[in-house]
């Protein structure tokens, strides 16, 4: 963390000089003689910047171990052992962003309490928490509370490791205060102005980022609920008894489908990592345990198909039929290969051309090659929805209530199916112009009712059956959030599966760390039992 934290702060100087904002993500070229200084939001819009997924993470991390351990896809072949490539990015990410967000809350200390302000250091205190949650969530004990002031205190070059149970606490006390602090229809004036200007989030609407700091809390709070119900539970009872504003999917029987996104075109980036993640590691299929989650049969023609997210998530082999890769293969499982992810199917003419080795269905194209409209995930409306589910069914911070845990459970599926349905109306290819709609007709007979249909609770033949249900639904709504699918198969160890349970943890702290805070990182490992996959982060249970 040494070179990191001290190139990093020279990176920052250099910024405050030069000035280079990067209001739509891309840097504005103007005289930098002309500026002394960054201003908070351009500043602010860095950070939100370090939320668009990085190349190797993608690569190395959710496509080589994340999709395989959540069983959302198949690995065909386990040919890339460079995880630390992903490692390392996401660490960097996160150390590289902390010096601005310390700098950040430095120059809000300095300012007044009025509304404006308050909301400005809200959406900080969220992005935050936003990152902080997905690293630790990934590594256990990460450091945190001395983290980022290198720049600023040369005495915090090797910083400690914090315990993830205290970063958990230390964050939700931050969202909580978020949502009390918020003012939604603050007055429109400096320094608040200019700053959500950069807010390429909500562009400015305080209602959404209060229901993006309830929902965080929803979804971490039910995630240390096995390891700290007491604590959990009344953070659980607080958000939904007292009905706090959080992300809505589905209200009832109307389509609200609220979600917290980066979209591409509307923020003014191209996510080009996201085909090149596909294209080149070119090794993930559609698995036989989701297959079984979308179709009741194993037909090539797709008859089975009863999810409309099927037709959305993956499409056929090279031959237009549907089959899917053995979740656990053997020796006489044929290989495979094929080119379903090349840049040539974005031509007219050539799309269906997936090479003749592709006998298993891929990845729909359009969703690992539309780099304008294919949204990256930070929480969507239909899982607030399963979190409730969950808590009514368990009695997790509220009474059980198996009824109210079926109209969360419902709306949950309605949201999903139909928010799926809806980014894939909208998608279209970068080259060709090709949209999904024309591409990929969904049978019309497909809708969140024929899921229902299967999935709603009255099939299920147990009580256990039907918590199975929400996680299978939950599992499946985050597709395009292996990370996310990861920690509820961590927490739950009842996601769908085949074979084992998983019992993939964590990923290693990254050589770097090892290198440049030696002491620390070694104290933090002793202190976790290890720094190997099998071993358990703070609230995993068991």
């Amino acid at each position: 963390m040494k070179v990191k934290l001290t190139s990093t702060a020279i990176f920052f100087l250099l910024l405050l000089s030069l000035a280079a904002c990067r209001k739509n993500f891309d840097e504005i070229n103007t005289d930098p003689s002309s500026f002394t200084t960054a201003s908070d939001g351009s500043l602010f819009n860095q950070v939100i910047s370090t939320l668009v997924l990085g190349w190797n993470e993608q690569f190395y991390i959710n496509n080589e171990i994340l999709y395989k351990q959540t069983q959302q896809a198949a690995l065909t072949k386990e040919a890339w052992g460079n995880f630390t490539l992903g490692t390392e990015e996401m660490w960097s990410n996160y150390y590289g962003a902390l010096p601005g967000i310390r700098e950040l809350q430095k120059r809000f200390a300095k300012l007044d309490n009025s509304p404006g302000v308050q909301n400005m250091r809200a959406m900080l205190k969220i992005t935050m928490a936003m990152k902080t949650f997905k690293l630790t969530d990934i590594f256990g004990d990460i450091p945190f509370s001395q983290a980022g002031y290198g720049f600023q205190n040369l005495d915090y070059l090797h910083p400690k490791f914090d315990n993830q149970r205290d970063i958990y606490l230390s964050l939700l006390d931050d969202l909580q205060w978020a949502d009390e602090n918020i003012t939604e229809s603050a007055p429109n004036v400096e320094p608040f102005t200019s700053f959500k200007g950069f807010d390429k989030l909500f562009n400015g609407d305080m209602k959404m980022w209060r229901k993006l700091a309830n929902s965080l809390r929803l979804r971490h709070a039910m995630r240390m609920a096995d390891r700290e119900p007491d604590i959990a539970g009344p953070i659980i009872k607080e958000i939904i008894e007292n009905n706090r504003p959080v992300l809505v999917g589905y209200d009832m029987t109307s389509p609200v489908l609220e979600s917290a996104c980066l979209w591409p075109a509307a923020t003014g980036f191209k996510n080009e990592s996201l085909s090149w993640s596909f294209r080149e590691h070119k090794n993930l299929r559609m698995g036989s345990n989701i297959w079984h989650l979308l179709s009741d049969n194993d037909s090539a023609s797709g008859s089975g198909i009863f999810d409309p997210r099927a037709y959305i998530f993956f499409e056929t082999n090279n031959n237009s039929k549907w089959a899917s890769y053995p979740q656990v293969p053997v020796a006489t499982t044929p290989s495979e290969g094929g080119i379903p992810y090349g840049e040539h199917r974005d031509q007219t003419g050539s799309f269906s051309i997936k090479g003749e080795t592709c006998i298993y269905s891929p990845f729909n194209y359009f969703v690992i090659d539309d780099i304008n409209y294919m949204p990256i995930i930070l929480i969507t409306g239909a899982e607030v929805h399963f979190l409730k589910a969950e808590a009514y069914f368990r009695g997790i911070g509220v009474a059980v209530d198996k009824d109210m845990a079926d109209i969360e459970y419902m709306n949950g599926v309605n949201s999903s199916v139909e928010w799926w349905m809806k980014v894939a109306k909208n998608s279209k290819l970068p080259l060709s112009g090709m949209t999904f709609p024309e591409m990929i007709p969904i049978p019309s007979n497909l809708k969140a009712s024929s899921v229902l249909m299967r999935y709603g609770s009255w099939n299920a033949a147990t009580e256990d059956q039907k918590l199975d249900f929400i996680y299978t639904q939950w599992l499946i709504d985050a597709f395009r959030q292996p990370w996310e699918a990861y920690a509820l198969a961590r927490r739950t160890g009842r996601t769908p599966h085949e074979g084992a349970v998983i019992s993939h943890y964590r990923l290693p702290y990254p050589p770097s760390e090892a290198e440049y805070n030696s002491a620390n990182c070694a104290a933090a490992i002793s202190r976790q039992g290890g720094d190997l996959p099998e071993n358990k982060i703070w609230w995993i249970p068991g």
